[in-house]
């Protein structure tokens, strides 16, 4: 949640930025459905069925980055996609090496007030002789802060991956202007289809 709170706030910045919010309207996205499927497997193995096969949930983690995967490289021509592309990497990196986890800080867990429950899958738990931990879940947004969740470097790149996007459509004075320019080529026109005129009529 905290992740998206993020994301809100890069949006709601938008206005005082000089962007203009209903460019978001305009954006061409395409498979969309990957991005509503991988998040739909994450929800299910993390939320509603936390219980049952670990490896079949741990195999399921990894299939939700890869389905992901699909929306980056169909959006590859995006402002910030390739900031997403390499977040998304690196957590799909980690987690595959070790076993279709994100290996977490202890300290960073405690902090965010998070306790792992053994008897569940959990996508982000300590795991003792991880691989490539610098690159897991080890910053907290601690409590009693709204929303206190822990998340990796690969997060805040994705995060990040977003908010250049959002700010380079929306047209904000926070990007580049070649980078807004690059961005306003891949929107569409804002200008409708004509009527057309039955010349029947009159």
């Amino acid at each position: 949640m905290f992740l998206w709170m993020m994301i809100a706030l890069a949006v709601l910045l938008v206005p005082l930025t000089g962007g203009r919010l209903g460019n978001l309207a305009r954006v061409r996205l395409r498979a969309v459905w990957a991005v509503v499927v991988a998040v739909t497997i994450q929800l299910l193995v993390i939320t509603v069925f936390p219980n049952g096969d670990t490896m079949l949930h741990a195999a399921s983690h990894l299939l939700s980055y890869a389905i992901g995967a699909v929306f980056l490289v169909a959006n590859r021509r995006l402002a910030g996609i390739w900031l997403a592309a390499i977040g998304a990497t690196l957590n799909a990196l980690v987690i595959g090496v070790n076993g279709g986890v994100m290996p977490a800080s202890a300290d960073a867990l405690r902090r965010a007030g998070i306790i792992i429950n053994p008897a569940e899958f959990e996508n982000s738990r300590p795991i003792s002789d991880a691989k490539l931990s610098i690159l897991g879940d080890n910053f907290a947004w601690p409590q009693p802060m709204p929303f206190s969740n822990v998340f990796s470097f690969g997060d805040l790149l994705l995060v990040l991956s977003v908010a250049v996007m959002v700010h380079s459509v929306c047209g904000s004075r926070l990007v580049p202007r070649a980078l807004r320019r690059r961005a306003e080529r891949q929107l569409v026109p804002e200008t409708g289809v004509e009527p057309e005129v039955d010349e029947r009529a009159g």
